[in-house]
């Protein structure tokens, strides 16, 4: 049998095991299901607040896996940036097309859109080495928010920092902190 996949709008492409903490699929139904290569794409028709679409999202696993029949997975060729596709994605742009071709479904859950028109979904590619920059400065990026996420994540759990916090709710003047105190001064 191989792994079974799920795609997360959080999380991304993992396993059911990790995800779920067992397997939902066995050898006798997992038939239809397709096989999901590294670096496929995957669209989860499942819609939620941080994806109003359902979302789309790259296997980034390094390793083969197989993902119900409820989703479409889909590769690009070597003329599409995988990380400006992935970066793409994870924008609104693609909104627009979902709302005026597809529809909520029966299941106020679940987006519905057929495989043949989604996949007319015009896209916006500069040349490669184009989508190449712009994906490598969006990595960048994410990777400092990150950074300095994690930073803060830290701070928070400095007594100093939770003592500033206390100060700055004070409504007097002298207490007040501007608008532009961080969490190093």
């Amino acid at each position: 049998m191989k792994e079974t996949f799920t795609n997360s709008a959080e999380h991304g492409v993992v396993s059911q095991l990790d995800y779920f903490d067992h397997d939902i699929t066995n050898d006798a139904n997992i038939g239809n299901y397709s096989v999901v290569y590294p670096d496929d794409f995957v669209y989860n028709p499942r819609i939620s607040t941080i994806a109003p679409c359902g979302p789309i999202n790259r296997n980034k696993l390094g390793r083969n896996g197989v993902m119900s029949p409820l989703y479409t997975v889909f590769s690009v060729d070597d003329m599409i940036s995988k990380l400006y596709l992935e970066h793409y994605f994870k924008t609104n742009r693609w909104h627009q097309f979902m709302f005026l071709e597809g529809n909520s479904g029966a299941r106020s859950d679940r987006f519905s859109i057929s495989d043949s028109i989604f996949f007319e979904m015009p896209i916006q590619c500069p040349v490669l080495e184009e989508q190449e920059l712009i994906a490598s400065f969006f990595d960048r990026l994410d990777s400092l928010i990150t950074l300095h996420q994690r930073k803060y994540d830290g701070c928070t759990l400095s007594p100093t920092f939770l003592e500033r916090c206390t100060l700055c709710r004070k409504t007097s003047p002298r207490n007040r902190c501007s608008a532009t105190t961080t969490p190093s001064g």
